[in-house]
């Protein structure tokens, strides 16, 4: 996809699936535990350096972790049909024949036994319902998508708009 075609479209829905808050102070706590052994068991090496490598590892890693985002886009200048962006993968919307909310309770049995290996899945253990989208188009194998998001009801709202 060009550059210009994702600037003329207008978003309807969009959600960084990113970490929560809470990873922050346990992943640089354990980095600084880490750094704090390395400093310990090298003596050779200046006490500042692994600290300086592994914070920003850490704080790079829990920010690659939140890189997906889920975005519902209306077509460009009318030509095409809206959009579903669940992380790299899109979907125009005329393919979907429904869509549903799947609650926090319901995640496990979707993601289990239930899971279609064929399905698109774009999951986050951090972010708790999830979106199923059930696909109607004979030329993709895959019979459904299920997306983390944190507002299920916003997407479903922004899909059926």
């Amino acid at each position: 996809m060009s550059d210009t075609r994702a600037a003329t479209q207008s978003v309807r829905y969009r959600e960084r699936l990113r970490v929560p808050w809470w990873f922050w102070p346990p992943a640089l706590g354990l980095a600084a535990l880490i750094a704090t052994e390395v400093n310990m068991g090298v003596a050779a090496l200046p006490d500042w350096v692994p600290f300086a490598v592994l914070l920003p590892v850490a704080a790079a890693t829990l920010l690659w972790m939140g890189r997906w985002e889920v975005r519902v886009v209306d077509g460009v200048d009318g030509r095409t049909e809206a959009e579903l962006w669940a992380g790299p993968a899109h979907l125009p919307v005329g393919v979907i024949a429904r869509s549903a909310e799947v609650p926090k309770s319901a995640k496990s049995a979707a993601l289990g036994r239930q899971l279609d290996p064929a399905a698109y899945v774009l999951h986050r253990a951090w972010v708790g319902p999830m979106v199923l989208v059930v696909l109607d188009d004979p030329d993709d194998p895959t019979p459904y998508w299920l997306v983390s998001c944190r507002h299920p009801d916003r997407v479903l709202a922004a899909l059926r708009s």
